[in-house]
């Protein structure tokens, strides 16, 4: 598996056994169509603390802590990746979420040892779907497949 943040896994396939360890977060794109699901579903999955504020900011300002979380390594899988925020009227809003998962990813990667928080490694994996591949390539966001 090449050292990139984002993956993408055929269709069907149970990521677990490839992320053993990992603290997996499952995310259904099929009810994730808006932000605001999407908002839900991630405060649920990765356990976000009651003061989340189910926006853009707070969604950084989280994922950029993840402190209550004890597994070092985090996975956010978003399965049904073809309707993932499907009814967001702009792809903007989608490029924006996939920035700041990139730069949360590659901020966690240069944190050094001795900071106060502890060191977490980020990656975000995608069932494999022509309108992701084709978001990420849009954004010029590296990714790999993994099987």
């Amino acid at each position: 598996m090449k050292n990139t943040h984002f993956l993408l896994i055929p269709t069907g396939n149970n990521p677990a056994p490839s992320f053993l360890g990992w603290r997996i977060a499952r995310i259904d794109g099929a009810k994730s169509t808006t932000l605001k699901a999407f908002y839900e579903q991630i405060a649920e999955a990765l356990d976000f603390p009651d003061y989340f504020g189910h926006n853009l900011d707070s969604l950084d300002e989280l994922m950029n802590d993840l402190q209550w979380i004890k597994e070092e390594r985090i996975l956010v899988f978003i399965h049904n990746s073809g309707e993932w925020l499907s009814k967001e009227k702009s792809n903007e809003k989608r490029y924006t979420l996939l920035d700041l998962f990139e730069a949360t990813a590659e901020d966690w990667k240069w944190m050094d040892e001795d900071e106060a928080s502890s060191k977490k490694e980020l990656r975000i994996l995608f069932e494999d779907s022509p309108r992701v591949r084709t978001l990420l390539e849009e954004q010029e966001i590296p990714f790999s497949s993994i099987s």
